[in-house]
């Protein structure tokens, strides 16, 4: 693999271990399991003895993919196929290195197998060990199929995960004529399948030949011919099955009986694809009003010609939801009951009670002329006002929301004059041991 060169090495602990088996097979370049090696990197081991015997180079046998690579009793030892310039064999007194250096480079995603056989000095001690690696993917990916989706949008499939390298990477060409030339604005990969989207309609049921340039795998190779193009049918937007608006038929027989050369054939067709396409706008108005299916910008047109006399930030759920009930909330406005599901709507809060206002009274006996008296509305104002009640405490925007929603929901003769919620919790004056006096500062709770 790739070397890495390291400023610095530290070891911190070095622990003896004793090796049970003899010999040993280590410094496997590339490792067992590895993936991704580059085609043409050369198979590098050493054949340890962590005894006192020695590695038996005679006795020593390397096999790639079942063919023999290398053999230490042998002349040559590095067997043909296998005896690249990069080819060594080093040995101390207890290793073996052994580096083979494929002459044919391995194939594309390969699982290549290793089997080494050795032994040491005198055979009391043998090994047999096979191990895999899996070369790196050089294979282009291809194309599938492709499918139109939509007038303006197109599908490739891959045989593998791919990712757009050039938006702009797909020609588009048409096998049928009349047909309508098509230029790819944007690509997007998901997987094994880039979607293309187009500049204009596409002429429905006319074949188009893709070529794609600007699609890569997720490891860099590019899509290659042949492999490289589908054909696909022009979208055909889904039509009632009695409609039957066929312009050549209508023309009196007598202009298509003079047609001899076929060009007023072609120029209507040309027609007939402009009329298809203004058909199929008109069959998709449906969906426009539709509060189910309608696009996130006709709701708000949708909400603007009710009338919405809301000023509230919604999602596209709330907006849908708000459409559906906005002309009831008009039939309850200025009853209690459409304050309370305006709020409800709105806030998910549920109002406990709207009250009529009551002023402040007079308490006989407690009252004090010029202390605790307030000025209270006079009786055509506390006819017609009320309060709105809440259980729950409100925040800053739940309260200017609120007012918001009762001002409008509210009859016009009405005055909304206070928006009443729990208070805090009350607070006990406990005994205090040494300050508190029995029958003075003492309070029963």
């Amino acid at each position: 693999m790739p070397a890495v060169e390291l400023p610095g090495l530290y070891a911190d602990n070095v622990a003896a271990i004793v090796a049970v088996e003899r010999p040993l097979l280590v410094n496997r370049d590339p490792g067992p399991g590895e993936t991704g090696v580059p085609l043409e990197w050369p198979i590098a081991l050493d054949v340890l003895d962590p005894g006192s015997d020695g590695i038996d180079r005679a006795a020593t046998r390397v096999w790639v993919d079942g063919a023999l690579a290398f053999d230490g009793g042998g002349v040559p030892e590095h067997q043909p196929g296998f005896d690249g310039p990069r080819a060594a064999v080093l040995e101390t007194a207890d290793t073996l290195r052994v580096v083979l250096d494929p002459l044919v480079p391995f194939a594309s995603e390969a699982i290549v197998e290793v089997r080494v056989v050795s032994a040491t000095a005198g055979g009391a001690h043998a090994l047999d060990e096979t191990y895999t690696f899996r070369a790196e993917d050089r294979t282009a990916p291809r194309v599938v199929a492709a499918q139109a989706k939509s007038p303006r949008y197109v599908q490739i499939g891959f045989d593998e995960e791919v990712v757009v390298t050039d938006p702009e990477g797909f020609t588009f060409a048409p096998l049928g004529f009349p047909a309508v030339p098509l230029l790819p604005l944007s690509a997007d990969a998901q997987g094994a399948v880039v979607g293309v989207a187009l500049d204009v309609e596409m002429t429905p049921d006319v074949l188009y030949d893709v070529q794609v340039t600007g699609v890569a795998d997720v490891f860099g190779n590019p899509v290659l011919p042949p492999d490289d193009r589908a054909v696909f049918a022009g979208f055909r937007p889904p039509r009632p099955a009695g409609r039957r608006f066929d312009l050549w038929a209508m023309l009196p027989r007598h202009n298509r009986r003079a047609d001899v050369t076929g060009d007023l054939r072609r120029f209507i067709a040309c027609l007939q694809d402009v009329a298809d396409l203004l058909l199929a706008e008109c069959d998709r108005f449906a969906d426009v009003f539709d509060l189910e299916r309608a696009p996130e910008a006709f709701l708000d047109l949708i909400l603007e010609d009710l009338g919405n006399p809301f000023p509230f930030e919604l999602d596209e759920l709330g907006k849908r939801r708000l459409a559906s009930v906005l002309v009831e909330m008009y039939r309850q406005k200025g009853t209690s009951a459409g304050i309370e599901n305006a709020i409800r709507f709105f806030l998910g809060i549920d109002v406990t009670a709207v009250t009529p206002f009551a002023g402040t009274t007079l308490v006989l006996g407690e009252s004090e002329l010029g202390v605790d008296w307030e000025l209270g509305p006079s009786d055509r104002f506390a006819r017609y006002a009320f309060n709105v009640e809440v259980d729950v405490p409100l925040s800053p925007t739940e309260r200017r929301q609120i007012r918001a929603i009762v001002d409008y929901l509210k009859p016009a003769h009405t005055h909304f004059v206070d928006l009443i919620e729990p208070g805090p919790p009350p607070t006990f004056d406990h005994w205090e041991l040494g300050i508190s006096e029995l029958g003075v500062s003492t309070d029963l709770h």
